[in-house]
């Protein structure tokens, strides 16, 4: 299987917090499946830490692509009809980094690992 990891999801994985769900984990650690990190995800990181709301042990150019790199996660650019997928997706969630990564999953086929209850309005597939 194939899933995009929502940002939470990322950052929980990589601090190894309690938080990310024992069948996210799972999914996660099958080498069987496919993992995804968007380039939104490293957008909203760098914003969040710029602004002194995340802390991480690196700068984010050097935390993120280790990271990535480290547990061989796959970088799902950001593409036109990505963007322009947006206009079709109802209004339940106005976070724009997890609705441009809601439209990626429903694009690329992707299931989406995240703890976001709202997304579940949506369809795509939900791995929590």
């Amino acid at each position: 299987m194939r899933a995009l990891l929502d940002t939470h999801a990322f950052l929980w994985w990589i601090l190894d917090d309690p938080l990310l769900s024992t069948r996210a984990r799972n999914f996660i650690t099958d080498s069987e499946n496919e993992i995804y990190f968007s380039v939104a995800s490293a957008w909203e990181i760098a914003i969040k830490a710029q602004r002194g709301r995340l802390i991480l042990p690196d700068p984010p150019n050097q935390f993120i692509v280790s990271q990535v790199h480290d547990n061989n996660f796959q970088i799902l650019p950001i593409q036109i009809d990505h963007t322009l997928r947006l206009y079709d997706l109802p209004l339940y969630h106005f976070d724009p980094f997890d609705r441009l990564m809601l439209a990626q999953c429903q694009l690329e086929s992707l299931s989406f690992i995240t703890a976001d209850a709202q997304i579940s309005r949506y369809e795509v597939p939900i791995i929590w």
